[in-house]
Order: C-alpha cells, then structure tokens, then sequence
C-alpha cells in the first residue's frame, strides 16, 4: 500500500465531506474555472492523438522485452481504428449534441463535418477505453492507473455537457470491443 496515496486519498474525503457539511454545490452542475479547467480538458484527451502516440513511444522507449513489443503496435492499431470506426458511425448516424437546437435527434448521414451533430458514440471515451484496455493487458500492475485515467475522461464528457450518457456507453463498449479484438491479432 502506497501510504502516500492513503494520507491524500483520506484528506480529499475529509475535505469533501466537510464541503459537503457546509453546503458547498458538489453537484455535476459545478462550473470549472482556471486551473482546474484546464485540468479537466487535459483528462479529458486521454486516448486521443497525441496522448496515444506518446503512449506508444513510452512502451518502445521503456519496454524492450519480446513479450511486450507488441504493446506498441496494440496501442497504435487499437486507438486508430477504434477512432475510424467512431468517426465513420457519427457520419452516419449524426446526433446531435446535448444544449443543441434539435438536441438528442438522429439525423442521419452527413459526409460534412459538424461537431453540433457527431455526438454518438463517444469518440474520447472510445479511445481512452481501447488505450486502457491495451495498456493493462501488457502492463496489469498498472491497471488502477489506467483504468482511472479512461473513467475520468468518460465521465468528463458527460459533465462537459458533450455527450449523452448513452453516447459515452457507447463509446466505452467500441473502444473495449475493438482493443479485445487488437490483442488477438498477432502483431510482430
């Protein structure tokens, strides 16, 4: 047990159920400001571009033993496709974005771009989950870490107002799907 953890982990409880005595809003409806906006939109990226390729040369770069070489090409061949594939779903089916004129509607195909009408599935909680995924079946001992980095960011696109809850499940369940499926693949 990483007793570091523990003594932040107890003083966060504390502070939040003293907030909470106090009657300070904890609610989703909270507005983030700052640092802490900026935080959040960085959480919120896990599994996208830039995040997955950094991810992947840190495998290469640290990680040259022959059982896990393949984590690198699992990472890269997972979060790709998994991005593509929810690409080529929210052209297709075009929903709109919560707080939208038309909110919540499918409105089918559309070979433009427009962010207001590609809100299914989620395609930040797809790639954070098929980045997850990869990372703890090569790396398990750091599974809470990765596990926690996907939930955060799903849970930050619901409370950033930018999926429905059903757009993030769905999300959750492509990137799941199609990493399960990346690492049945023989790579190198």
């Amino acid at each position: 047990m990483n007793p570091t953890l523990l003594i932040c982990l107890l003083a966060t409880t504390g502070i939040f159920l003293l907030a909470e005595r106090l009657g300070a809003s904890v609610t989703l409806a909270l507005t983030f400001k700052g640092d802490v906006k900026r935080e959040t939109r960085w959480l919120a990226q896990y599994g996208q571009a830039i995040c997955t390729v950094v991810a992947a040369l840190l495998v290469f770069r640290l990680d040259r033993t022959p059982a896990h070489m393949r984590a690198f090409w699992s990472i890269i061949i997972a979060v790709t496709t998994t991005s593509l594939v929810a690409f080529a779903i929210k052209r297709l089916v075009g929903r709109v974005r919560p707080a939208r004129e038309q909110a919540g509607r499918f409105l089918g195909p559309s070979l433009r771009h427009a962010n207001w009408r590609e809100s299914f599935p989620s395609s930040h909680s797809a790639s954070a989950f098929a980045l997850s995924v990869v990372l703890v079946h090569f790396y398990p001992q750091a599974a809470d870490v990765f596990w926690a980095l996907a939930i955060v960011c799903a849970i930050l696109r619901y409370i950033m107002d930018a999926h429905w809850p059903s757009d993030v499940i769905a999300g959750i369940t492509l990137g799941y799907v199609i990493a399960c499926f990346t690492l049945q693949l023989k790579l190198t």
